[in-house]
């Protein structure tokens, strides 16, 4: 475990410590639908506690009457139902309260499990909610925090954290109340039958299981912070890793990568591990201490004189309740053990999702881009820097315009562009487009009518017509539009003739079935097929041949004669 992810653990525990009790966060992460829904289903907890505890109370007359058949003859419930009843012979009496018997404990087992899959659908869909959330709530910030937040740990916080949360905690929590309601039932039921050998059985487990949960609750709480750094971790290495597989193949790093993943994903599995040893602990123990209860029952209630007609029922009640109690003392045990484990991804979540967010852009105003477009004393910095990546820019652009925008790395170029395509707001000064100033509605409806090439090319995993008409819906696409595109790309005849399946050919993951050029093409034909009002493209042509470039260029300047276009390049030509 690196020193980096072990502060990076401290200091998520420490922040962890200034955050709502654990079931608060709970509470608060849920919906106010998922809240209902979760008070809802406590009624259907409930009746499974009572019929679980009908079914253990109902075991002690079966018992009673099975080891002695006089009962009937003495005065009690037995004799009473017996009478009331009109049976006519005790075989068929106790053939009766044995279908009783069987017929209530099988009603609670199938409420048992109705409940279970209630409650396990409750949890789960909880995953797909609230990674949804997650993701929604990612996407509302700014992009200026998708500059210094690592998509690898916020996509290991959507999959991974939102999993381990609603394993760790929602199913944990949702199975712990269920099995104490249970658990309170067959207690009192033991109560009314022998109050001092209830107290002493309930005590010998609470305190067993309170103690070491008392001991190892601070580890798994350690445990849970480096498994959360090492996810991290582990997830950032292994995104780096494949994305970078070009490299690693050509230069024979493929041992360096996997060393690089295997020291988090070695601690990932390693605090895995320990917390669920841990949350096993007190089982074998507690199967041995109950075997022994079981005896000591026997010897005391022998000693006392009775008999072992009057013993056996009592010893089977204390049997049935130990084969109901143990399970629901361990399900509570473990789940105590997995939500302490999981706290610190809820903190995670908590944090993410209740991070104060920016007001929502209002709905998109129409402007109009007939006359210029603006930077007027544009001032902008990035956090945790002390110099400013912008200071006092003035530019005008007008509709047919060309503009270059060079100079060295670092000089702000990229800069200059974000702030013209809306996505990072000037800490002074304004832009405008035909003198209106680009914010709120009026930014939407500027962003409507701008298009961006980037060098590196984003690439669905699907056909060439999808990535062309990107995020487009399939009803809503104009299949003739997609190939002026293409055609004004200088990559039409590419794809008609040299593709399989012509534009219906799937392109790969990040497009690793083309070329660097032909993916900036395709880029290209992308910001074309909106037939955008202002055209950026940044380094978007450093991958074609100089005989492409020209021709592309020559045909942007007859498509586009009314469009502004803003080009970063290094290459002056």
């Amino acid at each position: 475990m690196s020193s980096v992810a072990t502060s990076d653990a401290v200091n998520a525990e420490a922040d962890a410590e200034r955050r709502p009790g654990l079931l608060r966060q709970v509470w608060s992460i849920l919906s106010p639908a998922e809240q209902r829904r979760f008070l809802m289903l406590q009624p259907l907890v409930v009746c499974t506690a009572l019929l679980e505890t009908a079914g253990l109370a109902s075991i002690v007359p079966f018992l009673a009457l099975l080891s002695d058949p006089t009962a009937l003859e003495r005065e009690g419930a037995l004799k009473t139902a017996y009478t009331a009843l009109s049976f006519t012979s005790p075989t068929s009496f106790f053939f009766a309260v044995g279908v009783f018997v069987l017929v209530l404990v099988t009603v609670g087992n199938a409420v048992s499990g109705l409940t279970t899959w209630a409650l396990l659908r409750f949890s789960w869909m909880g995953n797909h909610t609230l990674s949804l959330r997650l993701l929604e709530s990612y996407l509302a910030r700014p992009y200026a925090y998708f500059l210094e937040n690592n998509g690898a740990e916020l996509a290991k916080n959507i999959l991974a954290e939102v999993g381990q949360v609603v394993s760790g905690i929602l199913v944990a929590v949702t199975h712990m109340l269920a099995r104490s309601v249970v658990l309170v039932g067959i207690l009192v039921t033991l109560l009314a039958i022998d109050p001092m050998m209830a107290v002493g059985t309930g005590g010998v487990f609470g305190l067993l299981y309170g103690g070491i949960f008392a001991a190892i609750r601070r580890r798994l709480k350690k445990y849970g912070a480096l498994r959360n750094a090492a996810n991290g971790a582990r997830h950032k290495q292994a995104t780096e890793a494949l994305a970078g597989v070009k490299e690693l193949k050509l230069y024979g790093l493929e041992h360096i990568a996997a060393q690089a993943y295997s020291g988090p994903s070695l601690t990932f599995g390693t605090m895995q591990t320990r917390a669920s040893v841990m949350g096993q602990l007190p089982r074998y123990a507690l199967e041995s201490i109950a075997f022994g209860g079981v005896l000591v029952i026997v010897l005391g209630l022998l000693q006392r004189g009775q008999g072992l007609t009057e013993v056996l029922p009592v010893l089977g009640l204390y049997a049935f309740a130990a084969y109901r109690m143990l399970p629901g003392l361990q399900a509570i045990f473990t789940g105590l053990t997995t939500v302490r484990f999981a706290a610190t991804a809820l903190d995670t979540l908590y944090r993410d999702l209740h991070r104060e967010l920016p007001p929502p852009l209002p709905a998109a105003i129409p402007v109009t881009f007939n006359a210029a477009l603006r930077l007027e004393n544009v001032h902008f910095s990035y956090r945790n820097t002390r110099r400013a990546a912008l200071a006092g820019i003035n530019l005008t652009l007008h509709p047919g315009e060309w503009l270059a925008l060079v100079g060295p790395t670092g000089a702000g170029k990229s800069t200059v562009v974000d702030v013209l395509l809306g996505l990072l707001e000037p800490s002074a000064g304004a832009v405008f487009v035909d003198d209106v100033a680009v914010t709120g509605g009026a930014l939407r409806g500027w962003q409507q009518m701008v298009a961006y090439v980037p060098q590196q090319i984003f690439m669905l995993d699907d056909s060439i017509e999808r990535n062309i008409c990107f995020g487009v819906p399939p009803s809503a696409v104009d299949h003739e539009r997609v190939r002026e595109a293409a055609r004004i790309a200088q990559i039409h005849t590419f794809i008609e003739s040299e593709l399989p399946q012509g534009y219906a050919t799937r392109v790969g993951e990040r497009g690793v079935r083309l070329s660097g050029g032909q993916r900036q093409r395709l880029g290209i034909a992308r910001a074309l097929y909106r037939r955008p009002k202002l055209l950026v493209l940044d380094e978007a042509t450093s991958a074609l041949d100089n005989a492409t470039e020209a021709e592309f260029f020559a045909a942007l300047r007859v498509a586009l004669k009314d469009v502004a276009v803003v080009s970063i390049a290094h290459r002056l030509s």
